[in-house]
């Protein structure tokens, strides 16, 4: 039985750490990012998870990851414009948010960030993620919005199925 984070390690608390994959999960889905946080982890047994570690993997292999412990960014470019590839074919919103998360995070450590840009190397597109004080204020408001959800007593109900299509909590939420 998967037992929840420690209390020093609850990312519910107004201190710990938040990871991309929080901002990711919580754009997808508030209860894909609270089973997450609460030690459900069917990632490992998903053929898409894997199939974008591969993408990663042979992608941009010139370029080096940056781990900033809670989060790693695939990678940074001169003038402090952070980058994220993807596996999927469609951009979505929970892209750009990871990537205003990378950049609060590497802000909070002193660097003067640009932006990013978020790519699609199967569908040879990128998408520019400006940072601004909008973008800024969309970081910090999705970073409280996750610690509500994380710290939510109960788990959030589930999404209609047809948005659950490659989700790998799939069966754990539909599961008959």
């Amino acid at each position: 039985m998967n037992q929840p984070p420690l209390p020093e390690e609850d990312p519910g608390s107004n201190d710990a750490p938040l990871g991309g994959v929080h901002l990711k999960y919580l754009h997808h889905c508030p209860r894909q990012l609270w089973l997450y946080t609460h030690g459900y982890r069917p990632e490992q047994r998903s053929d898409l998870v894997a199939f974008g570690e591969v993408i990663d993997e042979t992608t941009f292999t010139r370029r080096r990851d940056i781990d900033l412990g809670e989060a790693k960014i695939d990678w940074v470019t001169a003038g402090a414009v952070i980058h994220e590839t993807k596996s999927s074919r469609v951009p979505a919103p929970a892209h750009a948010a990871q990537v205003r998360h990378y950049c609060l995070l590497l802000e909070r450590r002193g660097v003067a960030v640009r932006g990013g840009v978020v790519h699609y190397p199967l569908i040879r597109r990128t998408v520019d993620v400006p940072w601004n004080d909008v973008a800024r204020a969309q970081a910090r408001d999705d970073e409280a919005l996750a610690r509500s959800v994380i710290a939510a007593p109960a788990t959030p109900p589930r999404l209609p199925r047809r948005e659950c299509r490659g989700c790998s909590y799939l069966d754990y939420c539909w599961g008959d």
